[in-house]
């Protein structure tokens, strides 16, 4: 069961399988310190299913358990793709459960519980402060090569967001960065505010891996693809890595792992705007 959803959502297809070669996973602030608290339990159920409760939402059932979120609550998301994706994602899972690999349902526990008690104007702020130490806008003077690089790779990211957001943001060697207008830092804030709750959760998580508001914004307006963004924001330690080499296995883990929680993080917000039904066809192998 379940398992054609690995045909229809791109991207995210790794993302499971990636993280099971990884032994563990950096923390997202709260959310994924929130979801290992129970790493390596043996799993405990058979058959995973999804059905529709009370006032429309979706709930998992391990066998015939309801699955609750860390702070006790019944485990329930908006719509039936995001169950379908979060149910394949315990379905995934061998005989040991690495809660590390379930992207996913960790960004729904944090939804549901909301561990920090923020609401939308407190993690729009947060978000937006991202903007004033974005990756993309920290420019270095010096080598020459890479001042050239990150030129040639990011100065078009940066254009196509001024022209698509029409706001300007620019980029400094300063240590203190480019300054930020207001009417850009306003016109951000009333596109975020357009999110709901839950996919702002999703999107605090990618801006949080990518260190960047103009990689995790070209990503989920599809302008960049998951593997762009993540070596776009990883475009210095990349140059490093190529005039100094480096540990090939650690770079691997990383990557895969950066790779893994942004194309989650990313799935998270769309599947969280998401209404219409899912066939249920695509529920069948």
């Amino acid at each position: 069961m379940f398992r054609s959803l690995f045909r229809l959502q791109g991207q995210f297809r790794n993302t499971l399988l990636l993280g099971k070669e990884c032994p563990r996973s950096q923390p997202f602030r709260f959310a994924l310190k929130y979801s290992t608290a129970t790493a390596g339990r043996r799993r405990f159920y058979q058959d995973v299913s999804i059905s529709q409760g009370d006032g429309g939402l979706y709930e998992i059932n391990l066998d015939k358990r309801k699955l609750k979120t860390p702070g006790g609550k019944l485990f329930t998301v908006p719509n039936e793709t995001l169950a379908i994706a979060v149910a394949t994602e315990w379905d995934a899972q061998r005989d040991t459960l690495k809660f590390y690999t379930m992207h996913l349902t960790t960004l729904c526990n944090t939804a549901l519980d909301n561990p920090t008690e923020r609401n939308k104007d407190q993690m729009i702020n947060a978000a937006l402060k991202f903007l004033e130490t974005d990756t993309v806008c920290y420019r270095v003077d010096e080598p020459h090569d890479l001042v050239e690089l990150q030129k040639y790779e990011w100065d078009p990211v940066l254009h196509w967001i001024e022209n698509r957001y029409n706001v300007t943001i620019g980029s400094s060697s300063s240590i203190l960065g480019p300054e930020i207008p207001e009417a850009t830092k306003d016109t951000f804030r009333q596109h975020l505010n357009s999110y709901n709750f839950w996919s702002l959760i999703g999107l605090e998580y990618v801006i949080t891996q990518l260190k960047s508001v103009v990689l995790s914004l070209g990503m989920i307006d599809r302008h960049l693809s998951v593997e762009q963004a993540v070596l776009l924001s990883r475009l210095e330690e990349e140059y490093q890595i190529r005039s100094w080499g480096n540990v090939e296995w650690a770079h691997d883990y990383d990557m895969y792992e950066l790779r893994a929680r942004t194309a989650a993080g990313a799935l998270f917000v769309h599947l969280s705007t998401e209404s219409s039904t899912v066939k249920r066809k695509l529920m069948q192998d």
